[in-house]
């Protein structure tokens, strides 16, 4: 099995083949998800040549970014490129589709390219559970806590999702809205959205408002396009929410666009709350409101971690960091 027939059997060229394998973001979702199937399918191992083999072992640090359309990702990546540049150290990232398995491409990164550590933005619990152990270098894992796994070498630094959700929740029942859906992310139990799942369903428990998951809720991927679609199927059917709590600023700015499209005014008609803090979203009409996660903590703190269990084999650490919910123009006083 080679690159060329990953390509015949995905209908991709040889290029955007040899693209998606090396974790290039110059590649659409559709396109990386058809290539990684193909790839998981066949069982393909890529063989790296020697000189990028030689480039990339032992030198420098992974890493990898679960989802391509997460802008919370791109500011994170951002920071710690910067931050492991100012500390003398090489990084390289790797892009996955944020269904794919995580765990898996770091082991395979470690066989063939020898990283010195690996820094997970987003992660699957399960998958870690499951597949980890054989990873031997210092790793920490961002926007998502590993406490509970109890790995040596596997560090943590997260936003408490599920406080966040509450407040979030008690912010809109204080403006008078009892009809809240949720919108977007995946519902399992080891991903980062079902945290703020279950902070919502607590929230409104307290608050006697309803909240019946499987009516009020929609889960989708992390994209505008991907939110858009979803934001019609929920209100489609309920028509009676008078506010969308979206669990990333990039969905709810697709849920604004849909709402929008639909006749619905944001927030006259219908309040919208994001999650994540993005530039973006400060900047969107209406200006949004939303959680924000300190992207400047979760960096110096991840980096820190990793440098320190690299040079000096420091035990794991697992801290919560910091959220603000920031209140925009996107949520309306309810008569």
């Amino acid at each position: 099995m080679t690159i060329k027939d990953i390509a015949k059997l995905s209908g991709c060229g040889v290029a955007t083949v040899s693209r998606v394998l090396n974790g290039h973001p110059d590649v659409s979702d559709e396109t990386r998800r058809k290539v990684l199937a193909v790839v998981e399918e066949q069982g393909f191992q890529p063989n790296n040549n020697a000189k990028h083999l030689k480039q990339q072992a032992s030198s420098s640090i992974a890493i990898i970014v679960k989802g391509i359309m997460n802008m919370l990702f791109a500011d994170l990546v951002e920071k710690l490129q910067a931050l492991l540049r100012d500390a003398g150290q090489e990084a390289a990232v790797y892009y996955l589709d944020e269904d794919a398995n995580e765990v898996a491409f770091a082991c395979q990164l470690c066989r063939e390219r020898r990283p010195m550590g690996i820094l997970f933005l987003g992660g699957d619990l399960e998958l870690f559970e499951a597949g980890f152990a054989p990873i031997a270098v210092p790793c920490v894992l961002l926007t998502n806590t590993a406490k509970e796994l109890r790995f040596d070498n596997l560090s943590s630094f997260t936003t408490d999702d599920g406080a966040a959700a509450q407040q979030v929740i008690r912010l809109l029942a204080g403006r008078g809205h009892r009809h809240i859906g949720l919108l977007g992310g995946n519902w399992s139990c080891s991903q980062i959205s079902y945290s703020r799942l279950m902070g919502c369903r607590d929230a409104c428990l307290q608050l006697g408002i309803p909240f019946d998951v499987d009516r009020q809720c929609e889960p989708c991927r992390y994209s505008m396009p991907e939110a858009y679609a979803a934001t019609r199927k929920l209100l489609e059917r309920c028509p009676e929410l008078t506010a969308i709590f979206a669990v990333s600023d990039v969905m709810a700015l697709g849920a604004i666009r849909a709402l929008r499209d639909m006749g619905r005014r944001v927030p006259e008609d219908i309040s919208v709350v994001g999650y994540d803090g993005i530039v973006t979203g400060q900047y969107s009409l209406p200006r949004l409101t939303t959680v924000r996660q300190d992207t400047q903590q979760l960096a110096e703190r991840g980096v820190d971690a990793l440098l320190r269990s690299i040079q000096r084999r420091s035990p794991p650490v697992h801290e919560l960091v910091p959220f603000h919910l920031i209140e925009g123009e996107s949520v309306a006083q309810l008569n």
